[in-house]
C-alpha cells in the first residue's frame, strides 16, 4: 500500500509503487485536472506539487511520493501552502487572456506558483529560465510571462 496525502486528503492507495503518480491522480483518485501531455516530463502538462515543490507527476513514482503531500490543480487554490499565490495567478491568467486552447494551464500555473513561492519577484530571465520546461502548443508565452508578473506585483 501506498500513503500519499492528496489535496489533504489520506489515500491508501493499492498500486504498484513505479506506477506514475500521475496515474495514481487521475486513474485512481479521479482528480483529472492534471494533464497527460507527452509521458517523458518534458512538456509540463503533469506538473503537480510535492511537499510544495514543483515535479513532473508523469516521472516521479508513487513510491517517490510515499509518505508525502501532493498538491495538484483541483485544489491549489484552495489548499496548500501556495493557495494565495495560485489565486493570484488564475486572476493575472485571466486579465491577461492567457488560456486559448488550455490543455498546459494547470501544468503552467503550478509549474508558476512554485516559482513565485521561491522567488516573489523573479526577473524576466528567472521567469523563462524556471518556465522553459513548460510548453504551450499555442506559443502564449508573453502572456504567461506577463500574467506571471502581474500576479507577483511587477505590472498592473
Amino acid at each position: 500500500m501506498i500513503s500519499i496525502t492528496i489535496n489533504g486528503v489520506t489515500h491508501e492507495l493499492d498500486v504498484a509503487p513505479e506506477m506514475p503518480l500521475l496515474w495514481a491522480i487521475r486513474d485512481v483518485v479521479g482528480l483529472t485536472g492534471t494533464k497527460f501531455g507527452c509521458g517523458v516530463a518534458e512538456c509540463g502538462c503533469c506538473t503537480v506539487h510535492l511537499d510544495g515543490n514543483a515535479v513532473r507527476s508523469c516521472s516521479t513514482s508513487c513510491a517517490q511520493a510515499h509518505g508525502k503531500n501532493v498538491t495538484t490543480i483541483d485544489a491549489a487554490a484552495h489548499y496548500g501552502e501556495h493557495k494565495t499565490i495560485v489565486q493570484k495567478l488564475q486572476q493575472a491568467w485571466i486579465a491577461e487572456q492567457v488560456p486559448q486552447c488550455g490543455y498546459c494551464q494547470s501544468g503552467q500555473i503550478m509549474q508558476a506558483a512554485a516559482l513565485l513561492a521561491k522567488t516573489p519577484r523573479p526577473s524576466d530571465e528567472q521567469i523563462r529560465t524556471v518556465m522553459a520546461g513548460n510548453i504551450c502548443r499555442c506559443g502564449a508565452y508573453q502572456r504567461i510571462q506577463a500574467a506571471i508578473k502581474r500576479a507577483a506585483g511587477m505590472t498592473a
